[in-house]
C-alpha cells in the first residue's frame, strides 16, 4: 500500500519533511508543502503504476537465482535458458496487453 510519505517523496524527492502521524513538519524553505489534493492524486498514480507491475514481482519471485541462470545458459545454451527458465514463467504471468 502506498503511503502519504511515499507520495510526498515522489512529489518532492529533494525536499526535508519529517511526518508525525497524519502532521508533516516542512522544514525545507526552497520547496512548498504539497496539498492535500496533490498527495492524494500521487498515491492514486503511485498506486496504479504498483498495481501493474504485479506481474513482475510475481515473475521475479519464481525465476532461479542468477547463478543457476547463468549456470544453464553455460550448459545448454541460451535458447534452452530462454525455453525451460524464462518462457514458462512469462507464459504463467503475462504482461498486461500482451
Amino acid at each position: 500500500m502506498i503511503t502519504r510519505a511515499d507520495a510526498i517523496a515522489s512529489l518532492r524527492p529533494d525536499s526535508e519533511w519529517t511526518m508525525t502521524g497524519d502532521v508533516i513538519d516542512w522544514l525545507d524553505s526552497n520547496t512548498t508543502c504539497p496539498t492535500e489534493s496533490e498527495i492524494q492524486a500521487e498515491i492514486t498514480r503511485l498506486q496504479t503504476e504498483y498495481d501493474a507491475n504485479e506481474y513482475q514481482r510475481q515473475r521475479a519471485s519464481e525465476y532461479p537465482s542468477w547463478q543457476k541462470q547463468l549456470e544453464k545458459i553455460y550448459d545448454d545454451g541460451v535458447d534452452a535458458w530462454k525455453t525451460e527458465m524464462v518462457d514458462p514463467i512469462k507464459a504463467k504471468y503475462p504482461k498486461p496487453g500482451e
